[in-house]
């Protein structure tokens, strides 16, 4: 009898992997409507309570004030004979914070126990009875964890304040993302019972919502298709080494021209020598799989261009720090391709979204930082497709030398208006912010505000750190243009300075250092930086 198996992945022993598996969205459904059927009869239903404009002390916290603005919520109250008032009264830590849930109350109706749940909705910071924009994430994200948390629940019933002012900030585009996003489970490397199903049984969520009308059901499409990315940008980041590296993330962009309408070129490494990417090609030598640049192109559908925008993504598929070897945490550095999943993500959900006015060019120098006769040493001088000469003093400091040529491609072949750059490249910038936030480096105050501004949309946290020119001197070389690295301190900061110098002046230029969101200690991939990616190109064209 053979013995023989096929992984389920495609690895053998001999070849590298060619492809990835997706993770499919979860299938659950999501409609809005205006109002409530006779025989509604969900599992679940939630009521979202927005907080009282006056109410900030715990005492003032009461029924009367969070039902203010929810007709529906006085009638359910009313219906349970007081139980939700005395959900409030009996449990002093929910005030109505968006994003926060009360404890379950339970009720027995037509042969069946009905769940309820009060949800924070918040309030805005004027003390208007208006939801923030910036709170859709959390509501999405704890509508999701009730699906979860509770067993059973097949269907389940959002009912939003039936006031319309009190919702018309709220950004049904990324309560939907986020809901979706939160659902996500990567099995692909599970077998059997060990495989997680997260709301395994819920087959659709209904919101309730006062102006539930066409511009809801679109803003729940782009939603799903905004979680679409974020399950590749995740899905990127979780692979395994002997699964995804260059070749496979080749295909996986082949794969994305062939099912949207995205454009793809793949550069091989005789490709990207002819245009002297000695830089990225230095950094490749000691990879078993072939470099492969990967440029992917979204163009509206008319034909109008406002801005040709540039999105480049560090693509190290796995980093063990070349011949300066980590000592420490190798087992994670399959998430330094970070950049390049929010890169994917982005590209996946802006060619679903189909946005007028920009053509998007993505793109992702992809290799290994791997040790092999060919890998590049300490003290080598690397040639850049500028003609910038670089002394390698770590080998660990290898994103930006990949990142180099393709900022070079993207400004001077490509000829993009505004380049944004997205990579894990230093525990620095996470030293400096922590695990929630990414770092905006750029000269540019006009393109910083952009990013700023779809940072506080779509929930992807950022915070602008300074480019100081006298930081430069940090990173002169005695026998070439520029060194890899600078001192110990600033770190993050002379490898943003270290990037300008391929970008040509005057150009507008953002580096963003994800390192720190990229990854969650607890859940691995966050798909951080495809929203964000995402709102700041679709707004471009606005």
């Amino acid at each position: 009898m053979s013995t023989t198996k096929t992984p389920p992945f495609g690895w053998t022993f001999d070849k590298p992997c060619e492809e990835m598996e997706w993770t499919p969205m979860h299938t659950a459904s999501f409609e809005a409507v205006t109002s409530l059927s006779s025989d509604d009869g969900a599992d679940l239903t939630i009521i979202g309570i927005s907080q009282s404009a006056d109410a900030s002390a715990k005492d003032e916290v009461t029924a009367a004030n969070l039902f203010a603005n929810n007709a529906t919520a006085q009638e359910l109250d009313g219906k349970l004979g007081g139980g939700l008032s005395a959900l409030i009264a009996d449990d002093p830590s929910f005030s109505g914070k968006a994003g926060t849930c009360s404890s379950v109350v339970q009720s027995m109706e037509g042969g069946k126990f009905q769940k309820y749940v009060l949800l924070g909705l918040g309030a805005s910071d004027k003390g208007e009875m208006t939801i923030k924009t910036s709170d859709a994430c959390k509501v999405g994200s704890a509508i999701a964890k009730s699906c979860k948390d509770i067993k059973g629940v097949q269907t389940c019933t959002v009912i939003l304040p039936s006031d319309p002012t009190v919702t018309s900030n709220l950004d049904t585009e990324h309560v939907v993302s986020t809901f979706y996003s939160d659902l996500y489970s990567d099995n692909r490397y599970r077998t059997g019972e060990s495989k997680k199903f997260p709301a395994k049984d819920l087959k659709g969520v209904t919101i309730v919502m006062a102006d539930a009308d066409n511009t809801a059901a679109s803003s729940i499409q782009r939603g799903k298709a905004m979680a679409e990315g974020i399950y590749l940008s995740k899905d990127i980041v979780n692979a395994p080494h002997n699964v995804l590296n260059s070749l496979s993330l080749a295909n996986s962009a082949k794969r994305l021209a062939d099912e949207t309408e995205l454009t793809t070129t793949i550069l091989d490494k005789d490709a990207c020598e002819a245009r002297g990417m000695g830089s990225y090609l230095g950094v490749a030598r000691g990879s078993e799989t072939d470099p492969y640049f990967i440029h992917m192109v979204y163009t509206p559908k008319d034909g109008v261009v406002k801005r040709k925008l540039g999105v480049v993504g560090k693509g190290l598929l796995f980093d063990t720090g070349g011949y300066n070897i980590k000592t420490a945490m190798m087992e994670l550095m399959k998430f330094d391709c970070g950049g390049a999943a929010a890169v994917f993500g982005a590209a996946k959900a802006i060619a679903a979204l189909a946005p007028p006015g920009i053509e998007v060019h993505f793109c992702v120098a992809a290799c290994e930082n791997m040790i092999n006769a060919k890998a590049y040493v300490p003290s080598d001088i690397l040639v850049a497709s500028n003609g910038k000469t670089i002394e390698v003093l770590n080998t660990d400091a290898e994103g930006r030398l990949t990142l180099a040529d393709a900022l070079v491609y993207a400004d001077q072949e490509v000829g993009c208006d505004k380049i944004i750059e997205l990579s894990t490249l230093t525990g620095s910038c996470i030293i400096a912010l922590g695990k929630k936030y990414a770092g905006v480096f750029s000269k540019d105050d006009d393109l910083a505000n952009e990013l700023n501004s779809a940072s506080d949309v779509t929930g992807d946290k950022t915070w602008r750190m300074p480019m100081p020119d006298e930081y430069n001197e940090l990173l002169e070389s005695k026998i070439a243009d520029l060194k890899n690295i600078g001192t110990r301190w600033g770190g993050s900061i002379t490898a943003a300075l270290f990037l300008q110098n391929f970008v040509r002046e005057g150009k507008p230029f953002a580096h963003i250092d994800i390192a720190g969101p990229v990854w969650d200690d607890g859940s691995g991939a966050t798909g951080y930086g495809a929203k964000l990616v995402t709102a700041w190109a679709t707004a471009q064209g606005e």
